[in-house]
């Protein structure tokens, strides 16, 4: 990140021209707040990447269809019910929803985006939303992106909004965004959603290229569970009131706004984790002189997602053991006798062996803090990549064991 980069209060609505709101529609039997919108009050280009599991929910096949179109002025997104696998009513329940938010804002119904996060196989409460909508329009307000941050949330603890401000071609760009999602949280993306909105000009293609690029680099570099949800969306809006000069493939600025870009999103991928279910730790795990860079995400994600890694890194249990048996399952190349293992900046693993002189009250003292790197050398190559992890806990598990009860 360069020196160039300001971190600014506020999430989305930091964003000139962005406005956000979220109200209380009953989806969620709490009475939280179930129901955001983010609206741009001029027309924006949008780009979009959506979950690559298989069983995809009704809200991921519609706003699929609407990004086609490269322009949209609005995401409407509900907790507390995923719409997934709810057949012909589903995406019929997810149209009429864009339909009735084009018609408050005065819009297209393909300018409006839709995503719905909670249980799977439940059909919306379409009359109680119906009813909400037009209190969700009137709720829209510069100052609206915290409203909308929570109503986003299912398991989440708190909100994760984060925005900044950068030079772009000489002039102040803005990028802010919210997110939510804190289990079955694996690449490729998660039980999350990442709204993002820009002032920035840029073209349809390089801002797809650089979406792209950041969620790679971010979102699918983190795990709390292995596990891939049905609804993941992370969407962009670009609005252009930052006037600059127009940034396309190749331009000057564009490198600056995709690293802008790109550090909204670790900073909110970064925030899932730490909020993860039951999470106490958070923990990147480096993998570096692998045969490619290929070879060394999947060593690291075999790592990041062993249960016996996650449970000992819980139990702050220097259990190096079963950091080897995670590398030695994944399909990297995997020299035994060349393999070293650090624990913050205390190795303890040279040749794939323990080292003689280790001091294990250091490496359970690293072990005991909330945030610390696992450092792999597989001292094959020059490959290296980086996956952020957080534990298992026996919370996890009791969340997890009670969900749709």
């Amino acid at each position: 990140m360069g020196p160039d980069i300001e971190w600014l209060d506020g999430g989305i609505t930091a964003v000139p021209g962005i406005l956000a709101g979220g109200v209380t529609a009953g989806i969620k039997p709490s009475g939280k707040k179930d129901l955001a919108l983010i609206y741009s009050s001029t027309p924006a280009r949008v780009a979009a990447v959506f979950t690559s599991n298989q069983v995809k929910g009704a809200p991921v096949l519609v706003s699929r269809e609407h990004v086609r179109g490269g322009q949209a002025q609005a995401i409407v997104a509900s907790s507390g019910c995923a719409n997934v696998c709810t057949g012909e009513r589903g995406i019929k329940d997810a149209r009429e929803m864009t339909k009735q938010v084009g018609e408050l804002l005065r819009i297209p119904p393909a300018h409006v985006l839709i995503a719905a996060t909670g249980v799977i196989g439940v059909p919306l409460p379409m009359d109680k939303i119906r009813a909400a909508l037009p209190k969700l329009a009137k709720s829209l307000s510069p100052q609206g992106g915290r409203s909308a941050a929570e109503a986003i949330m299912t398991t989440d603890t708190r909100p994760k909004e984060a925005a900044l401000r950068l030079d772009v071609g000489g002039r102040p760009v803005t990028i802010g965004g919210i997110a939510k999602g804190v289990a079955m949280l694996e690449p490729h993306l998660a039980t999350m959603f990442c709204f993002v909105a820009t002032d920035a000009v840029v073209t349809r293609t390089a801002l797809d290229a650089a979406l792209r690029r950041g969620v790679d680099r971010s979102f699918n570099r983190v795990t709390v569970d292995s596990d891939q949800s049905t609804s993941d969306t992370v969407a962009v809006l670009a609005n252009g009131l930052a006037e600059n000069t127009s940034l396309e493939a190749g331009a000057r600025g564009l490198r600056q706004f995709a690293n802008g870009l790109e550090s909204v999103m670790t900073k909110l991928a970064r925030m899932l984790v730490a909020d993860g279910e039951g999470t106490t730790k958070i923990v990147a795990v480096t993998v570096r002189g692998a045969a490619s860079r290929r070879d060394a995400l999947l060593a690291a994600r075999s790592v990041a997602n062993s249960p016996l890694v996650k449970t000992a890194i819980n139990g702050a249990d220097p259990n190096w053991g079963r950091i080897m048996m995670a590398l030695g399952k994944s399909a990297a190349r995997v020299e035994q006798d060349k393999v070293s293992i650090a624990f913050g900046d205390e190795r303890m693993v040279e040749r794939g062996m323990l080292k003689d002189d280790i001091q294990l009250e250091r490496v359970r003292k690293i072990m005991g803090q909330a945030e610390y790197d696992i450092t792999i050398d597989l001292g094959i190559g020059r490959g290296e990549d980086r996956v952020w992890t957080s534990d298992l806990s026996e919370e996890y598990v009791r969340l997890n064991s009670k969900y749709t009860t």
